[in-house]
């Protein structure tokens, strides 16, 4: 049986996901599955098209 609002993750406890994110922001490079295809899909795309250009 579950407690309402109450989670552990032991991840967390141990200090992965803290360890990951400081990797992630010192790199640049996402440790999710999702960032991490969302930034090499832009790098791919910004190869073929060119640069992004921004409207003003």
């Amino acid at each position: 049986m579950k407690i309402p609002g109450f989670s552990f993750s032991w991840k967390r406890a141990l200090g992965i996901t803290g360890m990951k994110q400081k990797i992630a922001r010192k790199t640049g490079i996402p440790t999710t599955r999702s960032g991490l295809e969302r930034k090499v899909g832009s790098m791919v795309l910004g190869a073929l098209f060119g640069k992004k250009r921004r409207r003003r």
